[in-house]
């Protein structure tokens, strides 16, 4: 129990340590691209390259999906901008919430049809195996 929350803290500290890389990249080279970007970036492409696997950062990424909730803090922001709340502020609220639900809800939607593409490609490979083994 212990060694697997160490083990997802590090491999969150290890996706902040982009971030910071990618937000670093941004201020020193004056970029309009925000460092997230860029540090998901740097991400993709150590991947696909091989520097870094996936299995190195799976549970801590797991950690993040499952609590994904968490990081749409869609009221929180509004603290900062109170002033644009004073004349149309339930608008805002509901635009704000509105389009947080979208984001969820469009993310959700993609990610079950990536995980039903994977599956009808790896059923589609056994039974070219299976096919293979009876002829």
């Amino acid at each position: 129990m212990v060694v697997n929350v160490v083990r997802i803290a590090v491999q969150i500290l290890l996706l902040y340590g982009l971030y910071l890389v990618g937000d670093f990249i941004q201020r020193t080279l004056h970029l309009f691209i925000p460092g997230s970007v860029i540090g998901m970036v740097l991400l993709f492409i150590l991947l696909v390259f091989g520097v870094v696997k996936v299995r190195w950062l799976e549970a801590g990424l797991q950690f993040m999906v499952r609590h994904l909730a968490l990081f749409f803090p869609a009221t929180i922001g509004i603290m900062n901008y109170f002033d644009l709340f004073k004349g149309k502020g339930m608008l805002l609220i509901a635009i704000v919430l509105f389009s947080t639900v979208l984001v969820m809800g469009s993310s959700g939607l993609t990610s079950q049809w990536l995980v039903n593409r994977r599956e009808k490609h790896a059923s589609k490979r056994n039974n070219a195996v299976q096919r293979e083994e009876k002829a």
